[in-house]
């Protein structure tokens, strides 16, 4: 009896111990396989930033690409993001100057609209002075351009064989007046055709005597803005020999683009500074708006009329109007600041803040309207209450290519390059200066690169005048780059995306150069400095200039954001820091 209650016992015991591992010991595999499949998809979603530079992002770990640290874990949010959404770090958003605003409806009435443009002699006061007969210049009194002449100074005496026929003429009409008053009278009517005076006929009649060399009288009072002549040159009767202006009026002229042509109208008020005092504002009206479109450059001209009885304005002054925009649409429209809007040549993009409470974003394709002022109307694409990127919209698109979201120059998203990536979507290889070509080039014909080109000579002046940290220099070469930028023909291109592109870049890069030209200040116009040099990068992978252009970088420009420059050598001289620190930086590109 005792042995059969000790097997009873023990066969409890062994029953209840095989229930408890199936209830326990199955319960504890489930959680160990369920744990660790979620640490395999943990491990997939895992995403690797560097401690340094945030907004770099890659799915693997390794090396940051700018700064060459270990790269670390990146902190994943909880909450799942669409296929086109992103986060960034509250570190990087930080670090990078991310700002964002909520976007507002407002109307175009009353908004306040800048202008561009230089004083220009007013055409209705210029004058020609004329030879009224040919001969040779024996003596010309005006030394230079820029002279002040009054009427009836003596500008040139001219030696005219005809002159001196016509005057023996009156001299033999004269002894014959009394029988041939006909004759006489013709002869001096003659004369007086070559704007000869009645003081002055009389006096070869009385003397009896030729003069050999005529003098020419200023006609009009002014300023000699060209000489068309020099001493001792042949002249036709009515060939001009001065151009004289009259600058107590100037015309203040102004490039309105097509797109802005329907915010102006005859006699709207405009207000203009000069560069020469900035602090001093000058009222005047609208009085003329060009009817025929500029095919070249897509504007027309813009105009009003400037006193200028106490010459304060000279003609090639760079001025700057300000005046307000009027718009025929009574509903708010919607518009943002022009740093919020990224181009591609064919599309606008702006990156939308998502989550309130999160820093996720997506992409949005938009379109734009008119630009006033510093703003873009938004024709469709975004809606009044929406958050958008207004400040580093580049490194936020950086940081979608990285993530292989739908970004700027990758319009359906997918992987890109886990290398740095320049802020226009830019491959960049090592310091082994790996020849690329990133973007597609646009065939255009070798007159368009040759004036490319023009403007890129003066970018280097421009850059060189930075390493050497020469405030005036920089104004000079941007004003000659701005020069050379308008002579660019866009007639040359023939292709419809050729010719937006351009359009696109063309306008960016003249926004740079005169942010550059109305500051003193070194740091501000690096500032656009940076800027124009992504434009005119861009331009010249897309068109090309027949010369081999080095696209160098340096990680510690732009407040450690980093910055591109322009080169037409390999040597690193850094345009961003000057003598502080002239070989930062590295070879990133070579465009071919």
């Amino acid at each position: 009896m005792k042995n059969n209650k000790i097997v009873t016992y023990a066969g409890i015991l062994a029953v209840g111990l095989l229930l408890g591992w199936l209830l326990f010991g199955s319960a504890s595999s489930m959680k160990e396989s369920t744990s660790h499949d979620h640490t395999e998809v943990s491990e997939a979603n895992q995403m690797w930033t560097c401690s340094m530079h945030p907004q770099i992002m890659q799915s693997e770990p390794g090396d940051c690409p700018i700064c060459g640290m270990d790269l670390i874990p990146a902190e994943t949010g909880s909450e799942s993001l669409s296929v086109n959404q992103f986060s960034l770090s509250e570190t990087a958003l930080a670090l990078a100057d991310i700002q964002t605003t909520v976007v507002q409806g407002s109307s175009l009435r009353g908004n306040s609209i800048k202008l561009s443009g230089k004083i220009v002699e007013n055409e209705e006061e210029n004058a020609v002075q004329v030879s009224y007969f040919s001969g040779r210049i024996e003596r010309l009194y005006v030394n230079y351009t820029g002279e002040e002449v009054s009427k009836g100074k003596l500008l040139a005496t001219i030696y005219s064989p005809e002159l001196i026929a016509a005057q023996q003429e009156l001299i033999t009409a004269a002894s014959l007046k009394e029988s041939q008053p006909a004759l006489y009278n013709a002869v001096r009517n003659k004369l007086k055709l070559w704007k000869l005076s009645e003081n002055q006929i009389n006096q070869i009649e009385i003397s009896g005597k030729v003069r050999e060399n005529f003098p020419v009288y200023a006609t009009v009072s002014g300023t000699v803005s060209e000489k068309l002549v020099e001493e001792g040159e042949s002249v036709k009767q009515g060939q001009p020999l001065l151009k004289i202006a009259n600058l107590n009026t100037v015309w203040a002229s102004f490039d309105v683009y097509e797109s802005q042509i329907n915010l102006f109208e005859q006699g709207q008020e405009i207000v203009i500074t000069t560069q020469a005092d900035p602090n001093e504002k000058y009222k005047a009206k609208v009085s003329f708006i060009d009817p025929v479109l500029d095919g070249k450059t897509r504007t027309v001209k813009l105009r009003a009329v400037l006193d200028n009885k106490k010459d304060v304005f000279k003609p090639g002054m760079f001025v700057e109007g300000q005046l307000e925009g009027r718009s025929g649409k009574a509903e708010n429209l919607i518009t943002i600041p022009s740093s919020a809007v990224l181009w591609t040549g064919e599309r606008s993009v702006v990156y939308v803040k998502v989550n309130e409470n999160e820093p996720v974003f997506e992409m949005r394709e938009i379109s734009l309207g008119n630009s006033v002022g510093e703003n873009y109307e938004v024709k469709e694409g975004l809606f009044s209450g929406e958050e958008i990127v207004t400040n580093g919209a580049f490194t936020v698109d950086a940081a979608a290519q990285l993530q292989g979201k739908k970004s700027m120059m990758n319009k359906e998203g997918g992987k890109t390059s886990t290398g740095h990536e320049g802020h226009l979507g830019m491959n960049t290889s090592n310091s082994n200066s790996e020849n690329l070509n990133t973007h597609e080039r646009i065939k255009v014909s070798s007159n368009f690169q040759m004036q490319l080109k023009s403007v890129f000579d003066d970018y280097i002046g421009l850059k060189d005048a930075f390493i050497s940290e020469d405030s005036k220099a920089v104004k000079l070469y941007t004003k000659e780059l701005l020069s050379s930028i308008d002579k660019v023909d866009m007639n040359l291109l023939k292709d419809g995306t050729a010719h937006d592109r351009w359009m696109v870049l063309e306008g960016k890069i003249k926004s740079a150069s005169n942010s550059i030209i109305n500051t003193s200040n070194l740091s501000s116009q690096r500032k656009y400095f940076k800027e124009l040099s992504s434009q005119l990068s861009y331009a010249i992978q897309l068109f090309g200039i027949n010369e081999k252009v080095y696209n160098l970088y340096c990680p510690m420009a732009n407040n450690n954001q980093g910055a591109y420059w322009l080169s037409t050598e390999k040597k690193i001289l850094n345009p961003y820091f000057g003598e502080a620190m002239l070989t930062c930086g590295e070879v990133k590109q070579i465009i071919e």
